[in-house]
């Protein structure tokens, strides 16, 4: 039985292909900084402007926290999938990446289409 996957498998060429980019960091860090930033200053007046603002600032705040952790999370995830054996042949044979054993191996009686 298959208890690790081949980074063969996946065609990874190292575990350090999954990371972080700057690009979206700064794009997103720019659209919310605008949102937190640049309309709390042209919040309409009025008896509620600071309560605007104030709305702007948080909200900008909030989701860019929530998308960075989201963001973060996918860099080095801490579980993954619990593939089965057949399935994990199966994608290694599809995807042009046959594991060595993938010749002689035969699926379970209880794979196998009746």
């Amino acid at each position: 039985m298959l208890t690790y996957v081949n980074a063969t498998l996946f065609d990874q060429t190292s575990p350090a292909t999954m990371g972080a980019s700057a690009l979206p960091i700064i794009i997103f860090s720019a659209i919310f900084g605008v949102i937190g930033i640049a309309l709390p200053i042209i919040a309409p007046k009025g008896p509620n402007r600071g309560i605007v603002q104030c709305v702007l600032i948080l909200t900008a705040v909030t989701c860019w926290l929530f998308w960075l952790c989201c963001y973060m999370a996918q860099m080095n995830p801490l579980i993954g999938p619990k593939l089965h054996q057949n399935t994990i042949l199966i994608m290694a044979r599809e995807w042009g990446n046959p594991l060595p054993d993938m010749d002689s191996w035969t699926p379970p009686a209880e794979h196998t289409d009746h």
